[in-house]
């Protein structure tokens, strides 16, 4: 995956990690109100994780796909990056 892409799964994950901690925090909580938030929270939670792996697999797969139907041009992009790093690296 790209830089951008990995630096939204990689916000998603976090967001989720506080989301399930805030969850817990408040699992002692009593109260109907607070019990059906919980329950949102969880259910939007699990459909974003599952946005998040379904978008990625297809970010995979169509950047497979066109690395199959256009090889060379997959070449000409990978060496001229390499290219670019290596000079990048030799300055310093």
């Amino acid at each position: 995956m790209n830089a951008p892409t990995d630096k939204i799964v990689a916000d998603v994950r976090i967001l989720a990690a506080d989301v399930e901690e805030l969850v817990k925090a408040t699992a002692a909580q009593s109260g109907e109100k607070l019990a059906a938030a919980r329950a949102r929270v969880q259910t939007a939670l699990a459909g974003a994780r599952e946005t998040v792996t379904v978008r990625g697999r297809q970010a995979v797969q169509s950047a497979d796909e066109y690395v199959h139907d256009n090889p060379w041009a997959a070449v000409g992009v990978s060496g001229a990056l390499g290219l670019i790093i290596g000079i990048l690296i030799a300055r310093r």
